[in-house]
């Protein structure tokens, strides 16, 4: 048996996840799962990144100290697009903003009066969208930012940890790729953007593919944990390439979803699509493992859901859940429907929602099931038009929605994909970053060959669901309001 341990941090939550690998099957166990909390303070928000950190030690501290298992590899993976900066020293100088942060709003015109958009895609065939790192460096060079003055090193939030851990400063592919400062076609950072925005071209470090050894744990790190130097892997470490990486899936006409807070649906392609068509749809070009393109758009998934539940809670009514999809497939179909990209900020979900739905004349969802069923069906609508997207730039019949993450326990909205798209859905595996950071480790170190091999082991191991389709008039009517609706 091969151990190795995957950190895979979300938006809501983080979790340390032990993968066990014996006779071309992958087990996996949750060790250790703590709270992702941003904190807003008087200059904005923020990732509470070193008590982040201290939770990574303590999930190595369930493997070594609490569970001596001897370990073979540890990978980090996060979400993409936010940084902290380190000075020369090797202290941090910028603590990770929160890509939700105001001081983002309005940073793609101030951008595109320096370079124009056109320029950026071409140079970046990255979606446009304000949390993106350009644009939050951007905005930091505009408010004179102390930090960025004292930059030596941008670092992603994956390399930052790995650089906690090993002290090692690398910016790993996948995650890069997220930034649109990075060339798909040339494989370089796209300096030339920085150069014309006025950024420092030196904060920029050495890229490495996923599946990079970086070097052991830190001494202070592994006597903490009680484990030995540990191998450290680069894996792929924005986690929506991990997820990809884990999809069960055999030839080329499938479409994943990869379902959380975000929802990235796309392909697979050998060679990055810049064109005006792509520019025109707002697709991004980000790389997954083995340098394959993930060309997908970026979906604001079950978000919505959990800021409404967040909103309730506060209200002083806890709904799990399970709770509110029960409520939502017995809700009333589509009683309303919203655009989910309309919805980038957090706070007052359900008023924003109901706000939005009354403004352009539609029904208003009232109790929390019919909150939860607009979601879903305005979600399954969405995906259904990006796949019809999708296979008008690649000329693909893609014929099988895969539904991996969290999102794909979610049996009714799982089912609605299928109704809406008229495609076979198959969902999971649930714990598709993990399976996929574990699996790439796995590669790094040897133990696997390939991409093909890792995906076998997927579909030998974890459970997966079929959802046939149900088309209906019902669904087609819908369609029809859905693309009528702005998306903000």
């Amino acid at each position: 048996m091969t151990y190795y341990l995957a950190i895979d941090l979300g938006a809501e939550s983080g979790r340390a996840i032990l993968g066990t690998l014996d006779n071309g099957r992958l087990q996996l166990e949750e060790l250790h799962r703590f709270l992702n909390t941003p904190v807003r303070i008087p200059s904005g928000l923020y990732w509470d990144t070193f008590r982040l950190f201290h939770e990574i030690q303590q999930g190595l501290a369930v493997a070594g100290r609490d569970r001596k298992v001897p370990l073979s590899g540890i990978g980090v993976d996060t979400w993409g697009v936010d940084f902290g900066l380190v000075g020369r020293d090797g202290s941090l100088v910028a603590n990770p903003m929160h890509y939700r942060d105001s001081r983002n709003d309005g940073m793609l015109e101030k951008t595109f009066a320096v370079v124009p958009r056109e320029e950026i895609f071409a140079q970046t065939g990255i979606q446009f969208m304000q949390l993106n790192t350009l644009y939050q460096l951007y905005a930091m060079k505009l408010s004179g930012s102390p930090g960025l003055e004292a930059a030596s090193r941008l670092l992603f939030m994956p390399d930052l940890f790995n650089y906690w851990l090993t002290g090692v400063q690398r910016n790993e592919l996948t995650e890069v790729s997220t930034s649109q400062f990075y060339n798909p076609v040339q494989k370089r950072w796209a300096t030339e953007l920085f150069e014309a925005l006025g950024l420092p071209v030196s904060i920029l470090g050495e890229i490495v593919p996923p599946g990079t050894l970086l070097g052991p744990l830190l001494p202070q790190v592994a006597e903490y944990a009680g484990l030995d130097p540990v191998s450290v892997y680069a894996t792929a470490s924005h986690d929506t390439a991990a997820a990809v990486a884990s999809v069960p899936a055999e030839g080329e006409d499938w479409v994943y979803i990869s379902s959380g807070t975000w929802s990235l649906m796309g392909v697979e392609l050998a060679e990055p699509i810049i064109n005006e068509r792509s520019l025109a749809l707002n697709f991004t070009n980000e790389i997954g493992f083995g340098g394959r393109i993930r060309f997908l758009k970026n979906i604001a998934g079950l978000w919505l859901l959990q800021e409404c539940r967040r909103a309730w809670a506060q209200e002083g009514t806890e709904y799990s859940y399970d709770d509110l999809t029960k409520m939502a497939s017995e809700a009333a179909p589509f009683k309303a429907l919203l655009h989910p990209d309309a919805f980038l900020h957090p706070g007052g979900m359900p008023e924003r929602i109901a706000s939005w739905c009354r403004s352009r004349g539609g029904s208003v969802p009232e109790t929390p099931g019919e909150f939860a069923r607009t979601i879903f069906e305005s979600l399954a609508l969405r995906y259904r038009q990006v796949l019809e997207s999708l296979e008008s730039v690649t000329g693909r019949r893609l014929k099988v929605v895969h539904i991996v993450g969290g999102g794909s326990r979610n049996r009714v909205l799982n089912q609605f994909v299928a109704d809406a798209t008229g495609r076979i859905v198959v969902a999971g595996p649930a714990e598709a970053t993990a399976a996929g950071n574990l699996l790439v480790q796995a590669i790094g170190a040897g133990m696997l060959k390939d991409l093909a091999e890792a995906r076998a082991v997927i579909r030998r191991s974890l459970p997966l669901s079929l959802y046939e389709p149900k088309p209906s008039e019902a669904w087609e009517k819908a369609y029809e309001r859905f693309l009528k609706l702005p998306a903000a």
